[in-house]
């Protein structure tokens, strides 16, 4: 059941830190003084262009919306928004305003600070469940893949950018729908499916598995994207469906490569991870 992949505290505590783990490879030249696009591509030679453009970003802010449903479980949503750097350090910084699932809520929603090698996690969820006594709880990436925190680092593929345009560009049917503004910018939208299986194989081979994982109970999925002159992507929509569940992601894309500030939280309000978590 799609449930399973998107539960409450794995999105709520985990999606920014592995966002900037699988995206730390998103380094280069600035994209301000890209080429843009000649109206002339065909739709898939867009999407190859937008998927290899987002190697040139550095820092971005997205806007996601993400809707799930379960003939058993019921229906769940999360919203939120992330920040994410590569240089001058790897650093993202997450707040998911609302995350609720089958008539259960995430009180007070989330946020989760990247910077480097540690995660900045706070979800009172999470603190009470861990005897924490400071209302963020810092954890070494090295050690949270090894321990019970690692389920919470698994559920970074539907905001990260570089990553969900790769996914776009396994589609054999890709069209373009026409001409809209996204965000007060100009865009081209184009409308496809792409099967998920081929998908996979797009993104970088340390995050295919992730990705299986992920997205194992659908075989095809319907997306939508918006693509700026500059060829980067402004929105993203995916919906699947499988079986009676359905997936619907939204995400909007803005402030390709603007300076941002991503900072820890006071060092005072900090504590460590429990020892016995890991058990």
């Amino acid at each position: 059941m799609l449930k399973r992949r998107i539960t409450l505290a794995a999105v709520a505590t985990g999606a920014a830190a592995l966002v900037a783990v699988a995206g730390c490879g998103s380094t280069g030249a600035t994209a301000s003084g890209a080429v843009p696009i000649q109206v002339n591509l065909a739709a898939a030679e867009v999407l190859e262009q937008a998927a290899q453009k987002t190697q040139d970003v550095t820092s971005y802010t997205v806007d996601a919306v993400v809707d799930v449903t379960d003939p058993q479980e019921g229906s769940g949503k999360v919203q939120g928004r992330m920040v994410y750097q590569s240089k001058p350090q790897l650093a993202a910084d997450l707040t998911l305003d609302s995350a609720d699932f089958g008539g259960k809520s995430l009180p007070g929603g989330a946020r989760a600070v990247l910077q480097g090698d540690t995660v900045y996690l706070r979800v009172e969820a999470l603190n009470k469940m861990l005897g924490a006594t400071k209302p963020w709880i810092k954890v070494p990436l090295n050690e949270a893949a090894g321990g019970d925190a690692s389920k919470y680092l698994d559920q970074v593929q539907q905001f990260d950018l570089a990553n969900v345009t790769k996914l776009v560009t396994a589609s054999q049917n890709v069209k373009q729908v026409g001409t809209e503004a996204v965000g007060g910018v100009d865009t081209t939208h184009y409308s496809g499916t792409f099967p998920v299986d081929a998908a996979v194989q797009q993104l970088p081979a340390d995050k295919q598995e992730q990705a299986k994982q992920h997205m194992s109970e659908l075989k095809n999925v319907t997306f939508d994207i918006w693509v700026g002159a500059d060829g980067l992507p402004r929105k993203l929509a995916m919906t699947g469906a499988e079986k009676g569940a359905t997936f619907n992601a939204n995400l909007f894309f803005k402030g390709f490569n603007e300076p941002v500030s991503i900072v820890a939280p006071p060092a005072e309000q900090v504590g460590e991870l429990p020892k016995h978590t890991g058990n």
